[in-house]
């Protein structure tokens, strides 16, 4: 799937750090401005202990991950929404991912400049949301002009149902809110996506902190918590300095030994990924078998015919049932045969929702 998820933050904030720790991709990192020009995209692998798990019953010829698509985009100053510094390539950038991961600078370092010359993480974050909410507003009140037009003289109900989200959004931005907070209706939503507005995009901040506040984050971290708390989003404190030594050391056991002696039991990148995945709110089924298992991303909510068009498009055409196992279960009893003589291999329908960990097999007709 061509879902992906972009970086953002001001100049310096450790965005490309972080980003040469997510992937192979090695974007330039120096103590300078706009050292990320151009976006740099990574192919990121999804860490799924099921996979394992898999493996060691199964014994395949091979085992494929699913991914994720990170963008690090160029880094944003005051402005950017009239086009000051690279703020047209960012807000361009930016509008082309599916969600945001949005890294705030929580640690003091006299080494490395800060565009605004002192540390304050609150401050960052509403420039930048300032500024994406700038460029919503200009977008928004170019639309409404045409649409009321349209809802009075058409008496379109798809026409006034856009009027009436875009008078609601042009009133949250006003206010200084990201349309994100704005509620509506499942029709609404679904009218108010092809405005591809920036702010409507969902957002996960990482905390980028020192070493020493890794573990129980600091009073920066503290004070981003309260900053979002009416936000829903997610906040992870992640050292993206400290991540990149781990991302060095050459064998498992070595980083697992580097972790356990900084109080963490899982990296901070693996966490990102996983969140990063569920922010796209993406899920995964399994297929296992000798030749390989593999791990399959599907939106949630998909029903049985468009999982399996994940696999192929001749799939969905010609879906005509899919045999279901929990993943629980065939961990229990050790192989798809033992499975469907307890009675836990299920046949489900073109009606069917898909589950997060389904272990599942198409059949199919063309």
């Amino acid at each position: 799937m061509a879902l992906k998820c972009g970086i953002v933050g001001l100049p310096n904030v450790g965005k490309s750090t972080l980003f040469n720790c997510l992937s192979n991709a090695k974007a330039q990192s120096a103590n300078f401005p706009f050292c990320t020009i151009e976006p740099n995209v990574g192919v990121i692998t999804v860490p799924d202990e099921r996979l394992v798990e898999l493996e060691r019953i199964v014994n395949p010829q091979r085992v494929v991950p699913t991914m994720v698509e990170i963008v690090d985009i160029a880094g944003l100053v005051k402005g950017a929404s009239k086009g000051e510094g690279l703020g047209n390539k960012f807000l361009a950038n930016i509008r082309e991912t599916d969600a945001i991961i949005h890294v705030l600078r929580c640690f003091e370092d006299e080494n490395i400049t800060h565009v605004d010359g002192s540390v304050n993480p609150v401050r960052d974050k509403e420039v930048i949301d300032i500024e994406l909410q700038l460029k919503d507003l200009e977008t928004v009140e170019n639309r409404l002009p045409k649409v009321e037009k349209m809802a009075k003289t058409a008496k379109d109900p798809e026409s006034k149902r856009m009027y009436d989200v875009l008078v609601r959004y042009r009133e949250a931005l006003l206010q200084g809110r990201s349309v994100r907070t704005v509620e509506l209706s499942e029709p609404e939503r679904k009218a108010a996506r092809e405005l591809f507005l920036l702010t409507d995009k969902p957002v996960m901040y990482v905390c980028n902190v020192d070493e020493n506040s890794v573990v129980n984050g600091n009073h920066h971290v503290e004070a981003v918590r309260e900053a979002v708390k009416d936000e829903n989003a997610e906040v992870l404190v992640i050292a993206a300095q400290t991540e990149a030594e781990i991302t060095e050391l050459e064998t498992y056991e070595e980083r697992q030994m580097f972790l356990e002696d900084i109080g963490l039991k899982e990296s901070g990148v693996a966490k990102l990924i996983k969140s990063a995945y569920k922010l796209l709110n993406l899920q995964t089924f399994l297929t296992a078998g000798e030749k390989e298992v593999r791990a399959w991303t599907f939106t949630k909510g998909a029903l049985a015919p468009q999982a399996a068009g994940v696999i192929h498009s001749d799939f969905e055409k010609g879906f005509i049932r899919a045999e279901v196992i929990k993943y629980s279960d065939f961990i229990h009893y050790r192989s798809e045969q033992a499975c469907k003589e307890a009675g836990k291999m299920n046949l489900e329908g073109k009606e069917y929702a898909v589950q997060d960990g389904d272990i599942m097999h198409f059949r199919f007709n063309v």
